[in-house]
């Protein structure tokens, strides 16, 4: 490649020199000139070819020793890389060797302990049957010597052990009763005498009849009318039944519902002060005092909720309200027992933390459903309730009231205030009225119940029945069972009777031993 490019060069410059050489061809001495300087130009190219070739194999064995260093230098590296593997991979071999080797070592000996514990196994087995043997030769002996099989000697121990636990039993529900009356008691005891001693509600109690006070005995007679068509339009214009008896100025109204009671005494009222009485003019006043009912109750109900300080009630739930006023529930005013309630409810949930207007709310309807329970049917509570949602109440509220006589379990706050609210106001001494034959079978369901379970020797009612005084045989019954025994009377009771208030079980157990000195 050097040689062609110094012959390239030598051409170009004959060629040169030729074309100069022709150029001056017409002149000799520049001729002469032209050829000596050709001979040194000719003289110069070869001396620059020879130098051209010298250096070009100059740098072509530089080249190769280069090459040559080169690959000796990578042929070093890879001899060192390969070396430097086979280093890695005999020690890699090596650490491999001593892991199979310490494998095998533990496999040994697990194999081993194997063997060991399978010989332990059959070793305890053997002892295990062994000692069953000697246990089955223990229990025939024991038998033997005690006079006992196994199944009464089991029972025996049993019955120890009932015992003993009966009486742990006994034990622990007297200290967890006697704790949680401590505590429970101490705070009842507070919350209700605040909420009794700052409720001034005034309760009457109050009959299912109305007396009418007339000016003389003449006055009968024209209420009677001829033939008595007087008293049977009145009777059938106010569905209230007139007794007039040999009682001196007075007649008497009957009726189980005493908005209609209401209604007939006004009317007869007002007919004795007019002085008037035939059967239109009959019919003329019962429509004007129906009328003047339904404004009195509309009234009542305004003012008992303005009382209470319960606002916002959808309007006919206020007029139902000042219904109650003309219902009672064992001689008890339903309003006032109503308006009671939501005092007291309302004094527990202050005490307690709890919303004060909700539980007002809650007592003021929990008795809702006796404003209709003449006219539908049905218990006041599911009357209640079926009043509360239609008139879109709260949820806790339509709870409560569906709770408050323990129809369903109660699951709010709310509802056990409203539950014991109801209870104090309707346990409250002479706050209600019964007749004597619920109270005397009341009183006999009580020591019925009482008397029912085995040991009770007789069992007394007393205190108006808010107390039951059981006495047990004491042969029968140990001190242990007598805490027991009182749950189960007083669960017994709790499910099977109503009543209001709460009723003290009290059981006796007495030992007597009697001897004579002769």
């Amino acid at each position: 490649m050097v040689s062609t490019a110094i012959a390239v060069l030598i051409a170009v410059v004959v060629g040169a020199i030729t074309a100069v050489l022709g150029f001056f061809g017409g002149q000799s001495y520049r001729r002469k000139v032209a050829e000596q300087k050709l001979g040194s130009a000719e003289e110069e190219a070869k001396r620059i070819i020879n130098d051209a070739i010298k250096t070009a194999q100059q740098k072509k064995k530089e080249s190769a020793i280069e090459a040559k260093d080169e690959l000796f230098r990578l042929k070093a590296e890879a001899d060192k890389e390969i070396k430097d593997r086979r280093s890695e991979i005999s020690r890699q071999e090596h650490r491999l060797d001593q892991k199979e080797e310490n494998i095998d070592r533990k496999t040994n000996a697990l194999e081993k302990k194997e063997e060991d514990q399978r010989k332990r196994a059959e070793l305890i087995e053997a002892r295990l049957a062994e000692i069953e043997q000697m246990r089955e030769r223990e229990v025939e002996k024991l038998e033997f010597i005690a006079g006992l099989s196994q199944e009464a000697a089991k029972e025996m121990l049993l019955a120890r052990l009932d015992e003993e636990l009966t009486h742990e039993k006994a034990l622990k529900i007297a200290a967890y009763e006697t704790q949680t009356k401590e505590d429970a008691d101490k705070l009842a005891k507070e919350l209700i005498t605040q909420a009794v001693s700052r409720c001034a509600a005034d309760h009457s109690s109050e009959i299912t009849v109305s007396v009418v006070t007339l000016p003389n005995d003449e006055m009968k007679g024209r209420i009677i009318g001829r033939e008595g068509r007087n008293i049977r339009a009145l009777e059938t214009a106010t569905g209230v039944d007139l007794i007039i008896d040999d009682t001196p100025e007075a007649i008497t109204l009957s009726s189980f519902d005493p908005v209609r009671r209401e209604v007939a005494r006004m009317t007869l009222e007002k007919l004795i002060a007019d002085g008037r009485i035939h059967p239109a003019r009959i019919e003329e006043m019962v429509e004007k005092c129906r009328r003047e009912m339904d404004a009195t109750m509309k009234r009542e109900g305004e003012r008992a909720v303005m009382d209470v300080g319960v606002h916002g009630l959808h309007p006919d739930l206020v007029k139902l309200i000042g219904r109650l006023k003309y219902r009672t529930s064992y001689g008890q005013n339903v309003l006032n027992h109503s308006m009671e309630v939501a005092y007291i409810a309302g004094l527990m949930a202050a005490e307690l933390g709890l919303n004060v207007n909700m539980a007002k709310r809650a007592g003021m309807l929990h008795d809702i459903g006796k404003a209709l329970t003449h006219e539908i049917e049905g218990s006041h509570v599911g009357i209640g309730v079926d009043l509360v949602k239609k008139y879109k109440e709260n949820p806790a509220i339509i709870h409560a009231v569906e709770a408050h006589h323990g129809d369903v379990e109660p699951s709010t706050p709310l509802a056990f205030i409203i539950m014991a609210a109801d209870a104090i106001s309707a346990a409250r001494p002479g706050a209600r009225r019964e007749n004597v034959e619920n109270y005397v079978k009341r009183l006999e369901d009580l020591e019925a119940i009482s008397s029912s379970f085995p040991g009770v020797e007789t069992s007394y009612a007393i205190q108006a029945g808010r107390e039951v005084r059981i006495l047990v045989k004491p042969e029968v019954v140990s001190d242990d069972r007598l805490t027991i025994l009182a749950h189960d009377i007083v669960k017994k009771i709790e499910d099977e009777l109503e009543y209001p208030g709460q009723i003290k079980i009290n059981v006796i157990r007495e030992n007597r031993a009697t001897d004579y000195a002769k």
